[in-house]
């Protein structure tokens, strides 16, 4: 029956310290105590430390995250981890937010929270929606800015076919060597359109 600890921030600029020291001092250290920690986004599938921790935990452990946003990329993805460890046999303690998934009202309001979180994540999403509508409504231009003017895309076209070398279109048009071919095939393309 050991404490399992999981620690995750989402980028190498933040610090794990806060949540290593409240896991420490919570006890998740010592004796086959264990703390897994990595500077990953949340939204990513690839989170070593996360798939080690998982497999690490026996029945009986406890997993322990100071917030449930440490744990998981969304609110199916954290159902889906709460499922797998009560059908191990292992509890899941979350620091600040007081839930023990070892007690029926730790449960409860375990459910609550991932079914809150998924409806703000949705309502979030929804304004994203209508604030993009909005702005191309008014005329707002989404996106990057093109590199090339079409009028610079027929120069770029015509410097090459008088001559012009890659590393000399490289640095009169400021592209990489890259958007050079890029934008060299898509004149090809357009001319064959033509």
């Amino acid at each position: 029956m050991a404490l399992i600890a999981y620690a995750r921030v989402s980028s190498t600029g933040q610090s794990l310290e806060i949540q290593l020291d409240k896991l420490t001092k919570f006890g998740c250290t010592g004796g086959d105590n264990k703390i897994f920690s990595e500077k990953k986004s949340g939204t990513t599938d690839v989170r070593k430390e996360l798939k080690s921790c998982l497999s690490h935990l026996r029945e009986g452990d406890t997993l322990v995250i100071t917030k449930l946003d440490r744990l998981a990329r969304s609110t199916l993805h954290l159902t889906q981890i709460a499922d797998d460890l009560n059908k191990r046999g292992i509890a899941l303690k979350v620091l600040d937010q007081d839930i023990d998934t070892s007690t029926p009202t730790g449960k409860l309001l375990f459910n609550m929270l991932a079914s809150i979180a998924e409806f703000e994540t949705e309502i979030r999403k929804e304004r994203q929606l209508d604030g993009i509508a909005k702005a191309k409504k008014n005329g707002v231009q989404l996106g990057r800015k093109p590199a090339l003017t079409t009028k610079q895309l027929r120069e770029l076209i015509q410097d090459r076919k008088d001559g012009l070398l890659i590393r000399e279109l490289m640095k009169k048009y400021n592209l990489s060597k890259a958007s050079i071919y890029r934008f060299l095939d898509l004149g090809k393309k357009k001319e064959e359109l033509e």
